[in-house]
């Protein structure tokens, strides 16, 4: 890692609101440390890419608490489908492109539902079933953590 992606990675994670995270490579390892909440993520990134990719390992130790008000639908029906990483949650591919998704669409399995970035890599978040998108649950270029829901899905 050079200097700027260190700095990079340091503005991400003060602005996720995590509390700790490590990153290990083959012979380089970094700890970021703030003095919020107690959230731990732990990351191990590919070597073999030119960049760096952050993969979750561990759940976070202590869940963020949700803003969201309680929902008083009954949405046991419904699969949720959650964020694989942290980062930043778009709904399209460029701000000049239409949304990937809308509420009321029809999905497939490897059907690409959002992008979320994560230092400085686009990742596009691809659907592992098939149904209706029901409830889109995060704004549009808002910080997303690991395992928070990202839409709900009446499956087919």
């Amino acid at each position: 890692m050079d200097i700027k992606q260190i700095q990079d990675l340091i503005r991400f994670v003060a602005k996720s609101g995590v509390n700790e995270v490590s990153i290990e490579q083959k012979e380089f390892k970094i700890t970021i440390k703030t003095n919020q909440a107690a959230t731990i993520v732990h990351a191990n990134v590919s070597a073999e890419t030119g960049a760096p990719a952050p993969q979750p390992v561990a759940q976070i130790a202590a869940p963020v608490a949700e803003a969201a008000a309680p929902v008083a639908e009954d949405t046991s029906k419904y699969i949720t489908v959650r964020s694989p990483m942290i980062g930043t949650f778009y709904r399209s591919s460029s701000p000049d492109k239409p949304l990937l998704v809308n509420v009321g669409d029809e999905i497939g399995v490897g059907s690409v539902l959002c992008i979320i970035e994560a230092m400085k890599l686009f990742n596009e978040i691809e659907s592992e079933v098939s149904g209706r998108i029901v409830k889109v649950l995060v704004d549009n270029a808002s910080p997303v953590e690991y395992d928070q829901p990202l839409f709900l899905v009446e499956p087919k």
